[in-house]
Formats: C-alpha cells, sequence, structure tokens
C-alpha cells in the first residue's frame, strides 16, 4: 500500500467527488487542468474547508521534471528557461518530483518572498550569494496565501508583478539575479476581515463564494468524515484511494486533451457578449473566460465549447471583475446571463474547403469543391439539465425592467408630516433644553454617491502595519539612517553601515572582522494604516432627510478611503439614551457601510456618552494592539441634550477623551443660515481638527480655492 499524505482527501471533501463537484471544486480542478487561468480566490466564511481543499489539490497534479540540485525548478524541455545556478548541459541528470505546494505567510518579509544576500556566504568567505525566496520555490507549481486579503501592500506589489510578467527581477545588495515565476496562486479569505486590493482580484482567474452547508444531513457528513480522518488518518487516506486516483487520473487526461478542444468563432463571440453586458473593465475577463470555457469543455470529455462551458466559466470569472468598489455586492445576475447566452449551443465553424489543385487557370480553383461528406459536426448534446437549459423565455418590458426597483426605493419617499420638532428646540442657548417627547420618531435615510474625500492622518510617526495613511518609521520606505537590530523597526541589513561600523572597531591583524555588533540594520520611514473609529449622531438633530443624507454620504466617502489606504475602522452611533458599539474594529469596510446605512435617526443626543463609548473602545484596541494609532472622526453638530447638565457632561468627557492624547476630527453637520457653532467649541475641548461636513469632499473644497484664487 503506498505512503499517503497526512493531508486530508481532496475526494473525502463533501462537494469534491469527481462527479459531484461544488463551486469550489470545480475552480480548482480547471485551474490544475489549465494553469494559464490565473488560480483561483475561495472567499467563505471560517471554517468552510478552504484551506484543506487548497492543500489537497497539490497530490493530485502530475509530477514534474526538473535538473537535479536545481532550486529553481526550470523545466528541462524548456529551452528558453534558464536557472541562476546553471548553465545545465545534455548530460545533466533529470529527476521527477511531486509538485510543490509553497505557503506565502500574511507576514512575510520583501527578502524572504524575493531571496537575498546569503549572509554567512558574505560575512564568512566574502562571496555574493544569492538565497533563493518563496517565489523561485513556487515554479511550476502552487502557490497559496491564506487570508490574502490580509497581505501587506509591499506583497501584494511583488505578487502582481510576478503574475504579470512570469519571471521575478532582484537588484539589490550587489548582485542581480532574474529567474522564471509561473506559478498556480490560490488565495482564501474571509470576507468580514477586509477586501482585497482590485488590482490583485483582478489577477485572479476565478473566485468562489464557499459557505456552510444548511442541510443538516450534509453537515453531520462532514462532522463524521472529519473525526474518522482525525481518528485514522492513514486508515481514511487509503479508503479514499482509488477516488484520488481516478480524479488525478481524469486531471492528466483533461490536461493532454486541452489542445483538442474548439473554441468556436461564434463560442468566442458569445463570450465577448457576456462581457460587454457585464461591463467588466478591460479585456482580461473575456481571456479567462474563454480559457475557462475551454478547460471545463476538457474536463467534461467535449471537442468543442458549448453554452455549458461557457455559462460555467462565466460564473466563475466574472463576479469579482464586476465590483468597482467595496460597497458592491457580489454575484452575477444569472437571469442576465441566460438572456445573452440564448437558448442553443454556438454553431461550430464551418468546414474550410480544401486547397485546390494546382491549375494554370486561377479560374479553375474558384469553384467549391468541397468534399460532398465533410458535414459539419454535431453539436454536443445538452450538459445535465439545469437553468442553462431552461433558462427564461425572452422577457417583456415589465419583467426586464423589474430587477431595478430603484426608483421606487423607500429611500426616495417624503419623511413622515410627523417631523420631530428637535431642530428648534435644541436650539436654545444653554442647550439643554429636551424635546417634547424622549424618543420622537425615528427614520432611516440613505447616503447618496460617495465621492473622493480629504485625507485624515495621525499626527505624528507611528511604527503601526504598513498603509496608506500616515507617517510612520518601518521596513518600508525612503532610508532614512540606520540603528542595531533588536528595535523592531528595521529589519534588512545596511550593509554599508556594518562594514562601517567594523571598519571604526579595533583590528586584530590586518583583515577586518564582522563581529556581531557590528551589524546595522535600515531605517526607512514610510505610511501605516490605522484605526478609524467614527462616532456619529444619530439623533433627532440629524434626522432632517438632506442632512443626515449628507452626513452618510460623507461618512460613506470616508469609509472607501479608508479601505483603499488599508485602515480598520469601526462605528458608534448615539442617539435617544446611550451610544451603540454598531460594529467593532474591522478591515471589512464593506460591512461598515451595510451597518452606516441601517442606522436610524430620531430622539435626543447623548453626546457624553458617544465620546466615553469612544474612549472605551480606544483604551480597548490599544491594548489588543499598541502599535496601531487611532483617528476619532466624531461627526455630530455639537449639540447635547437629555437630562439636566447634559452641555457639561458633554465637555467634561471631551476633555477627558483630549487627555488620551487621541487625534481627533470633528465634522460639523450642522447646516443652515442660523449656526451656533457648538461643533467648533467641542472641537476646541477635544483639542481636534474642525471640519466642516462640507469640506470633507476634496474636490469640491478644491475648487473653492480655486476660485478663490481667480
Amino acid at each position: 500500500m503506498p505512503q499517503w499524505p497526512a493531508h486530508y482527501p481532496f475526494s473525502a471533501i463533501v462537494g469534491c467527488d469527481s462527479e459531484q463537484l461544488d463551486d469550489l471544486g470545480l475552480a480548482l480542478v480547471l485551474t490544475s487542468v489549465s494553469p494559464e487561468i490565473g488560480g483561483v480566490l475561495v472567499r467563505g466564511q471560517k471554517g468552510t474547508a478552504k484551506s484543506t481543499a487548497v492543500r489537497a489539490l497539490a497530490s493530485l497534479l502530475p509530477p514534474v521534471e526538473v535538473y537535479r540540485g536545481d532550486r529553481f525548478s526550470v523545466d528541462p524541455t524548456d529551452p528558453a528557461q534558464h536557472s541562476p545556478d546553471g548553465p545545465f548541459g545534455p548530460g545533466t541528470d533529470v529527476e521527477s518530483r511531486p509538485v510543490r505546494l509553497v505557503d506565502l505567510p500574511v507576514g512575510a518579509t520583501e527578502d524572504r518572498v524575493l531571496g537575498s544576500l546569503h549572509l554567512e556566504q558574505a560575512l564568512t568567505h566574502g562571496k555574493v550569494a544569492y538565497e533563493p525566496g518563496l517565489l523561485a520555490r513556487a515554479h511550476r507549481g502552487l502557490l497559496y496565501v491564506d487570508e490574502v486579503n490580509l497581505l501587506h501592500d509591499h506583497l501584494v506589489d511583488l505578487l502582481l508583478d510576478a503574475a504579470a510578467t512570469g519571471r521575478v527581477t532582484v537588484e539589490r545588495d550587489g548582485f542581480s539575479v532574474e529567474h522564471a515565476a509561473r506559478f498556480l496562486l490560490i488565495g482564501t479569505m474571509n470576507p468580514e476581515e477586509g477586501e482585497l486590493r482590485p488590482q490583485l482580484l483582478d489577477r485572479f482567474g476565478m473566485t468562489v463564494e464557499v459557505s456552510a452547508p444548511t442541510d443538516p444531513a450534509a453537515r453531520a457528513e462532514v462532522v463524521r468524515r472529519r473525526m474518522a480522518y482525525d481518528a485514522d488518518a492513514e486508515g481514511f487516506a487509503a479508503r479514499y484511494h482509488d477516488d484520488e486516483e481516478a480524479l488525478a487520473d481524469r486531471i492528466a487526461k483533461a490536461r493532454g486533451a486541452l489542445e483538442r478542444v474548439h473554441l468556436s468563432e461564434a463560442a468566442l463571440l458569445k463570450i465577448a457578449e457576456v462581457c460587454a453586458a457585464f461591463e467588466v473593465d478591460g479585456l482580461r475577463a473575456d481571456i479567462v473566460t474563454s480559457r475557462v470555457a475551454v478547460a471545463h469543455a476538457a474536463w467534461k470529455g467535449r471537442e468543442t465549447v458549448t453554452r455549458a462551458d461557457i455559462r460555467r466559466a462565466a460564473l466563475l470569472t466574472l463576479p469579482h471583475r464586476r465590483r468597482r468598489n467595496p460597497f458592491d455586492a457580489p454575484g452575477l445576475d444569472e437571469e442576465l446571463l441566460d438572456r445573452v447566452l440564448g437558448d442553443e449551443d454556438p454553431p461550430p465553424d464551418p468546414p474550410q474547403p480544401p486547397d485546390p489543385p494546382e491549375s494554370p487557370d486561377p479560374s479553375e480553383g474558384s469553384e467549391d469543391t468541397g468534399p460532398a461528406d465533410a458535414d459539419p459536426p454535431e453539436s454536443q448534446a445538452p450538459e445535465e439539465t439545469g437553468p442553462e437549459e431552461t433558462g427564461p423565455d425572452s422577457p417583456g418590458p415589465e419583467s426586464a425592467e423589474a430587477p431595478d426597483g430603484t426608483d421606487e426605493a423607500p429611500d426616495g419617499e417624503a419623511l413622515p408630516p410627523t417631523e420631530p420638532p428637535q431642530e428648534a428646540a435644541e436650539g436654545a442657548e444653554d442647550g439643554d433644553v429636551s424635546p417634547p417627547s424622549s424618543e420622537g420618531p425615528t427614520s432611516t435615510i440613505g447616503s447618496t454617491t460617495p465621492y473622493r474625500p480629504r485625507k485624515l492622518s495621525v499626527h505624528g510617526a507611528g511604527q503601526g502595519d504598513e498603509g496608506r495613511r500616515s507617517r510612520a518609521v518601518g521596513r518600508r520606505g525612503r532610508r532614512i539612517g540606520s540603528e542595531r537590530p533588536g528595535s523592531g523597526r528595521g529589519t534588512s541589513l545596511h550593509l554599508v553601515e556594518t562594514v562601517r561600523a567594523a571598519a571604526a572597531a579595533p583590528r586584530e591583524g590586518d583583515r577586518m572582522r564582522i563581529r556581531p555588533q557590528d551589524l546595522r540594520v535600515a531605517v526607512r520611514e514610510g505610511q501605516e494604516s490605522n484605526l478609524i473609529l467614527f462616532c456619529v449622531d444619530a439623533s433627532g438633530s440629524m434626522a432632517a432627510r438632506k442632512r443626515m443624507s449628507e452626513v452618510k454620504t460623507a461618512i460613506l466617502s470616508l469609509l472607501l478611503d479608508a479601505y483603499r489606504r488599508r485602515d480598520k475602522v469601526g462605528l458608534i452611533t448615539f442617539r435617544a439614551q446611550e451610544a451603540e458599539l454598531v460594529l467593532p474594529p474591522t478591515r471589512s469596510v464593506d460591512v461598515a457601510a451595510a451597518r452606516l446605512e441601517d442606522v436610524p435617526a430620531g430622539g435626543r443626543t447623548p453626546l457624553a456618552e458617544g465620546l466615553l463609548e469612544a474612549d472605551r473602545v480606544l483604551r480597548r484596541e490599544q491594548r489588543r494592539d499598541p502599535r496601531m494609532r487611532p483617528l476619532l472622526v466624531v461627526v455630530t453638530d455639537g449639540r447635547a441634550t437629555g437630562a439636566k447638565g447634559a452641555v457639561a457632561r458633554s465637555l467634561a468627557a471631551a476633555e477627558h477623551v483630549a487627555g488620551q492624547e487621541v487625534s481627533t476630527v470633528v465634522v460639523d453637520s450642522e447646516s443652515g443660515p442660523m449656526r451656533l457653532g457648538l461643533a467648533l467649541n467641542l472641537a476646541s475641548r477635544l483639542g481636534a481638527e474642525h471640519l466642516p461636513v462640507g469640506e470633507v469632499n476634496a474636490d469640491a473644497l478644491d475648487s473653492a480655492v480655486r476660485g478663490r484664487a481667480a
């Protein structure tokens, strides 16, 4: 009996047997059949077998042949590939080895990914030697990134460059190396922890949404298999021996049949129509969809791409390319897809007439002399019955308009006639006048289209995770100095300063020796990500439709900016009698946007409770991650109502928060010709920047400045 690997068998995963592949299993199989597809992004909740399926895939792939001793795994049959360990002559031994699964940790350094100078060789023997990185090890294999959405920006840039060129070029510390780096890029992520940069998202050929099964029988079967595997891993794997071999054999056969699959002109045009109908950016979607359709046809044993292949490919390749920003809902409108595809398979290309016989008279070759029995191949029978074969008939004008419905959304209706009278009641001089009702009616008001906001940043320089908001001293950016190792700020060796420190030390003999105390690392200045905590007034004074819509649009714009700058965000609202942490700090800004849209407005204004709740959240997050600096954004008109002394309590709370030395911005939502300036006074007590809500829009502010200059 063969020695089975310790990982969980692929065919033992519920939904991943060869005949009933779910979306996850099918996507992984197709990218194995055609590596040019560009990999798979698996999105889903924790505990849905994402990592298990990826790790089990490597054992199903055919082995690769490499030169013995070649650390870069170049293909001996490809003369265009050159290894830095070469040259390898015709007599060099060639060996076969399994495909590698290389893990790229989220916290990996750039040197570990690209490769670096071999310090031992450099310092002890004075030789410049290159130590290959993870991208070199992953060549002709699988590169797996768990929690790929949490990957640092500089590593994302490296992956983008390698994925685009298929090569890695390293220029540093006195050496230059270039090598091939073609791999299956497979990433898994939990959307609740944040979205992926659009540039990297587009590099994934396919994306799959996974979730735990809701059927109790299916859930029980998952648990049953997992417990059997934990009890006897080798015995469990042996029971799936035949299934694993059959699946690996089918993948190998599909790879071999890939070149024989015909993509007709009609099928190619249909793919272009689908991509145009869904308004995807660029032409990568067309190319990848074509490759997936061909791979799916090969997997199904067909020699011609059918409608079913195109439909299946579109469902895997287009959903993540339709998202313009992280607030767009993922997925694909399958009704629109069926309407574009139609009900019939694309017709095959007409047979080409044979070359005419040689004749001195050119006119003789103009006749149609094709053989009478050269009938076009019959179209393949439709695949298993499904939505693609029983699509709806052409809908009428009413049904075609039905999915939209935006013209009659609740947000477009007028407010109830009983609008709360807080605007007048809260405008009193002392600010303590309570509205007649302790609560008053509430309403939920939506936002409008977000815009480019002003950049808000934390004062000073920190040492937080890499991002694009505030100044930071860390591993990335321009080099500003050097220091001894151990501070955590610098990690890459500063060779010049190391040699300089060694040269300044007393020598023993004529030769300079580098001792551990002479080592120096580079200190760099770049940018960091921050925690952006929104503390939003949702009281009755904000309930006016125009005001609340403007406030929500400003916050939505700042959330989109936080996504681009790789920040964490949190959301606190205060209304009626208390403050509520609507969203604990997270990197999933789309969840924050969804929570923001559902925030109701109405009731009194417990400003003090909102500020104190913000203080509690910031203290807790500081204990969790002392390196992440916060930015508190208070969105309010400055009014404080409720019990007697509400204004005094709010000012005392503001001074308490100011004592914590937290960078704060007060977004003043007060509007109208009569303004009390209460938010400006609050900003003064907080030691915060005061920013009228209309000036959050960077484009509007730039226009105003240009108008004044003119």
